[in-house]
């Protein structure tokens, strides 16, 4: 961890921990090759955090929450970098669990990127979900603590997004429920 997070500052000391363990966990899903390390990710991730104004590094969901887009972008971008130097691109195993079974999709950055982008533009709640447990590793309640929705609401949003998202990637018609 670099010295700046030190001592002075417990709260941001263990956010370091948790953003390090969600990249970690992110790109064990990845490549064995892969040559982004989870360290550079959430140092690149922390930088672009600290650039904000008025971030609350107190309120760990927020902090987590918007860590989930930035390492989004960041792993996009890299994607992209890669993709223009005609390598291949890394698959990615999506899981979307459900309580019955997982349901996984094997896809590259970019292109869950694109399927999250088309989300986006029609349901901006569920596929903010989806970023936020997905990227950010954020829970269920976590995520409805960031997005400021009931539980109930969340998991009516994640029960549709699964479902959207295995459509759109080529998925079974029907994911458990």
């Amino acid at each position: 961890m670099p010295a700046k997070f030190g001592a002075a500052d417990p709260a941001m000391a263990e956010l370091y921990d948790e953003l390090r363990r969600i990249a970690a966990s992110y790109l064990r899903r990845e490549r064995s090759s892969h040559t982004l390390q989870p360290t550079a990710l959430v140092h690149e991730a922390y930088l672009r955090l600290s650039s904000l104004n008025r971030v609350q590094w107190a309120d760990r969901s927020l902090v987590l929450g918007l860590a989930a887009g930035i390492m989004r972008r960041i792993l996009v971008n890299h994607a992209r970098r890669k993709a223009a130097l005609k390598r291949a691109l890394p698959p990615l195993e999506i899981a979307l669990r459900t309580a019955k079974k997982a349901e996984s999709q094997i896809c590259d950055a970019l292109t869950l990127d694109a399927a999250l982008r088309r989300m986006e533009r029609r349901y901006a709640d569920p596929a903010k979900l989806i970023e936020l447990r997905f990227f950010g590793g954020l829970t269920e309640e976590e995520s409805a603590e960031f997005m400021g929705l009931s539980r109930a609401t969340v998991q009516r949003h994640y029960t549709f997004a699964r479902a959207w998202l295995l459509r759109e990637l080529g998925g079974p018609a029907k994911p458990a429920a």
